[in-house]
């Protein structure tokens, strides 16, 4: 698919910083824009717009031909958040940015393209970060927002995991690869580490699990850059969707239907927080769903339990 920018001249950030040319790229798939209902897919922290691509989607088993989001049916609609590094986009002076800024400007690109509403807006981890942060933005845009293995706040947990990527990225030597194999055991699980390697060694004589998580570390290495790699990392220490953590008065402006899906062995947005902020709706009398995927594997999972996935959202799509 044809990679699309939108340039934003002048935009002010939530910090007081005045930035010129921000560059807002995306990727469509599926209908033609205008001419279907519209679902918007979110990247994770080390992804990107290519969410369907043949060779590279890395939701192709999600959103496709006659899959679960069928193309057939919707245009997708997928944007980059600014400085990921897809392209060679990076931002500069990233800390100046927050998530409600990156929100604000693919509500800027949303609006240029002519869109008034949004059917979906569905993401996995910091996606489904962003696709609360949108509903809390432009609360009448968009009908269901779905986030996965997600949270609209940031726990003192995933500050803590914030802090130590930032404390490699900052001290090692080769910090992608390091920051990379730390964060595999967030990632994943100790049982879906025991299913996949069961203490097996390669004919080298090393654990196969050591190779797994160096394997990982060089792959990032290869193929992200480590300013962007910062500032995704610092984007997740920004996680707040609303000021002094009032969500109950937020949440009764929300005009979006919210479709919670953690993961339950995830590590990293554990679903206790999903289960509060559930128990917090119910109690608003606010609509909403809650559905817990049964996974070996942890925070991952959003990329893995695909099947899963798929059965809780047919009634949706």
């Amino acid at each position: 698919m044809k990679l699309l920018e939108y340039n934003i001249k002048d935009y002010l950030t939530e910090s007081g910083v005045k930035r010129k040319n921000i560059v807002i790229s995306y990727q469509l798939f599926g209908r033609k824009l205008h001419s279907a209902p519209i679902v918007l897919v979110n990247h994770a922290l080390t992804g990107n717009s290519d969410v369907a691509g043949e060779k590279n989607g890395w939701w192709k088993d999600l959103v496709g031909e006659n899959k679960l989001i069928d193309t057939n049916k919707y245009t997708v609609l997928a944007f980059d958040i600014p400085g990921n590094g897809y392209n060679g986009n990076i931002l500069y002076n990233y800390t100046d940015f927050n998530l409600k800024d990156i929100a604000k400007l693919w509500i800027k690109a949303i609006k240029s393209l002519h869109i008034t509403n949004i059917y979906a807006c569905i993401g996995g981890s910091i996606g489904g970060v962003m696709a609360w942060q949108l509903a809390a933005l432009a609360p009448n845009l968009i009908k269901y927002i779905i986030p996965i293995a997600a949270d609209w706040k940031i726990s003192d947990w995933v500050l803590a995991y914030y802090v130590s990527q930032e404390t490699i990225l900052e001290h090692s030597s080769r910090p992608l690869y390091d920051a990379r194999i730390m964060a595999m055991l967030i990632y994943r699980t100790p049982q879906s580490l025991k299913e996949k390697f069961k203490g097996t060694k390669n004919k080298e004589g090393k654990f196969n699990v050591d190779s797994w998580l160096r394997h990982h570390g060089e792959k990032l290495e290869q193929r992200f850059d480590i300013r962007a790699y910062k500032l995704m990392n610092h984007l997740l220490s920004t996680v707040n969707i609303c000021d002094n953590n009032d969500f109950k008065t937020l949440a009764k402006t929300l005009g979006s239907k919210i479709i919670q899906i953690p993961i339950d062995t995830d590590l990293f947005f554990i679903k206790e927080e999903n289960l509060e902020t559930h128990k917090q709706l119910v109690d608003l009398n606010i609509e909403n769903e809650y559905h817990e995927i049964k996974s070996l594997h942890g925070h991952d999972g959003f990329l893995i339990e695909y099947k899963q996935i798929t059965k809780v959202l047919n009634h949706i799509f």
